[in-house]
């Protein structure tokens, strides 16, 4: 219990203090949680602590960080990437794996090995891209959605590439390989429902392994996660969330499968899901917890021995890793039309290795496909590549997209942007739904969030699109985009609530336009207080309609009717505006003695002038 309070107190304290200042010097924090690693290096070396261990759990966060882009897809937009998964992906991986192949065997190394190392290399590292793309802001540009097709094939090609090195196998390596296993008798092995099978039998497991997580998905999912949110327990929540995706990645391991792509498969299926936002906010920490260890893991697990016994070649097979792959990504870049600096970004972002290099390169060895010490000398490699790949994103940030910064502001006016144009709606009332619902004839996309289970499952009935969660929460707003929205509006029932998401917006997102709803006048000058500076009284236009058929029943004209409760609504706003200052956030009007005087000031001077408009439109003839 000692031992893993220790351990588990010395990583916190190294990514506490290596991040935030890492993040400071602009370097990132990918960079910050590696450096972490490798200075507590030797102190994990002393404990006799196993890295790759850690390594293994730590690469859940590598799941949920695949499961999370999962969520952000459908298969419509999956669909619209066929062709950057077919052509950039497939072509990425395939001619990388070619040119290694040709070096290695020009290096005299056995052509089954140089095509294993290969394709070992050609993948790149989805962890530290994407996290490093979403924390930059590049996720959306040309060469963010390049990156990520290329990554979403690299990790649906690993099941074929995993299929593939055993018929590479040398048989000198059987041979050592045979003779290594029966040294190792009796030690435990992994459980598996494919040993031993035959070909078409594992076919059909997997193949239902699959079915079993889309259809669980599709049918399954949404109905556990009403019944635990009945409950309205955050913490049950969250804990079904990751039961999910545990399961998944369970499942997929079972199967011999990537979790990572089996995860990225269940969020692709509940993108379309109501609970889509709230699984994403309440994964979000683990994620971002897990992939820290994970880059830390990275970084403390380099044999620094091995490298400084040899450094200048390892150091050498990096730099032209990099450097082959680079020119590999700007040629495919050149052919897919990619252009500016996105084809930069593109290049540099995804010139290293990636994780699942540590875990292919003790699948080769296991397999008898690549030699140890060979396999030893290119886990040093992929470390170095990935650790690298911060300064890469540091030279495109720095060097190349100043550059292109002047063409692409002159070319960005020309350009009609209205997906960019982000609007949240919390609550999905009355109020709520029918704004949902005018937007979206007009053409408009809005992501509703509301904490309501029964009034979801009612809109649901109706055709209306809405996302599970507490629209309160920061970190949920965080999931459903706040950060790309132009537009909030806010819908819900709870006043309190309701000024205490202005204040938090206003202060964190300041350039959001806010449309608030406010209930009486105490709102409106609470919202006022807290920055809103569009407010909408939710009775006052259905009053003004009452008004307007009050003078008509009275016989005055429809008309008339519309000039006086015009002039009227303007009075009002504009009185309101005048007293707005004296108020005092938690003290009613009635009991505010400055209010009360300023505005009956206001009123003493006003009203006889509204008053006296009022009797010029009912005297202007018809």
């Amino acid at each position: 219990m000692t031992d893993a309070l220790l351990l588990t107190f010395i990583f916190l304290v190294a990514g506490v203090i290596s991040v935030p200042i890492a993040s400071r010097l602009g370097l990132g924090s990918v960079l910050g949680y590696l450096l972490a690693g490798i200075i507590i290096s030797p102190l994990l070396t002393l404990l006799e602590v196993d890295i790759v261990s850690i390594q293994h759990f730590a690469e859940l966060g590598v799941v949920l960080m695949l499961f999370i882009v999962g969520l952000e897809l459908n298969p419509k937009k999956l669909w619209e990437l066929k062709s950057k998964l077919l052509g950039l992906g497939g072509g990425q991986v395939t001619l990388t794996a070619l040119f290694i192949t040709g070096i290695g065997m020009f290096l005299n190394q056995e052509w089954r090995t140089s095509l294993a190392i290969g394709l070992v290399l050609a993948l790149s590292s989805t962890a530290i891209v994407i996290q490093t793309l979403t924390e930059k802001g590049l996720m959306k540009s040309d060469g963010g959605q390049s990156s990520f097709a290329v990554l979403l094939a690299q990790d649906i090609v690993v099941i074929p590439i995993l299929a593939f090195i055993p018929l590479l196998a040398t048989p000198e390596l059987i041979a050592s390989l045979s003779n290594a296993a029966a040294a190792s008798q009796g030690e435990s092995h992994s459980v598996s429902l494919v040993d031993g099978l035959e070909a078409w039998q594992t076919a059909l497991i997997t193949i239902g392994a699959i079915g079993v997580v889309v259809l669980g998905g599709s049918f399954l999912a949404t109905p556990i996660f009403r019944f635990i949110a009945v409950a309205q327990l955050r913490e049950l929540f969250t804990a079904t969330a990751l039961m999910f995706v545990i399961g998944t990645t369970l499942l997929m391991s079972l199967v011999g499968l990537s979790p990572a792509l089996g995860t990225f498969l269940a969020g692709v299926v509940l993108a379309n899901s109501p609970y889509r936002h709230e699984l994403e906010s309440d994964i979000a920490p683990f994620k971002g917890l897990l992939l820290g260890l994970f880059f830390m893991t990275v970084g403390a697990g380099i044999n620094f021995s091995l490298l400084f016994s040899d450094f200048a070649s390892i150091f050498g097979l990096t730099i032209g890793l990099i450097l082959l792959k680079g020119v590999t990504l700007l040629i495919l870049g050149r052919l897919f039309h990619i252009r500016g600096s996105n084809k930069w970004l593109f290049a540099l972002g995804l010139a290293q290795a990636g994780e699942f290099g540590f875990v292919l390169l003790s699948f080769t060895v296991s397999n008898a496909v690549i030699p140890q010490d060979v396999a030893d000398v290119l886990l040093l490699v992929v470390a170095l590549s990935m650790l690298l790949t911060p300064i890469l994103f540091i030279i495109y940030d720095r060097i190349i997209a100043p550059r292109y910064a002047t063409d692409q502001t002159a070319g960005s006016h020309d350009e009609d942007m209205p997906d960019d144009n982000k609007i949240i709606i919390a609550g999905s009332g009355r109020m709520g739904s029918t704004i949902d619902n005018l937007l979206r004839l007009a053409g408009y996309h809005s992501t509703v969030i509301d904490f309501s289970v029964k009034r979801l499952r009612a809109l649901q009935n109706f055709g209306v699109k809405n996302y599970f969660g507490d629209a309160t929460r920061p970190d949920l707003l965080q999931a459903a985009g706040i950060d790309e929205a132009s537009l909030l509006i806010i819908a819900i029932d709870d006043p309190e609530q309701i000024t205490k998401l202005v204040k938090y917006v206003r202060e964190s997102h300041p350039d959001v336009h806010i449309i608030a709803r406010a209930f009486d006048n105490n709102h409106v000058y609470d919202l006022w207080a807290s920055g809103c500076r569009d407010i909408i009284r939710e009775n006052f236009d259905s009053s003004l309609r009452m008004g307007r058929s009050a003078f008509e029943a009275l016989g005055i004209s429809h008309n008339k009717a519309e000039q006086m409760i015009d002039v009227f609504s303007q009075h009002d706003k504009v009185s309101m505006v005048e007293v707005a200052d004296a108020h005092q956030i938690g003290v009613p009007s009635h009991e505010n003695k400055v209010f009360i005087a300023r505005l009956r000031k206001y009123l003493e001077e006003k009203n006889p002038q509204l008053q006296k408009a009022m009797k010029d439109i009912q005297d202007q003839t018809d």
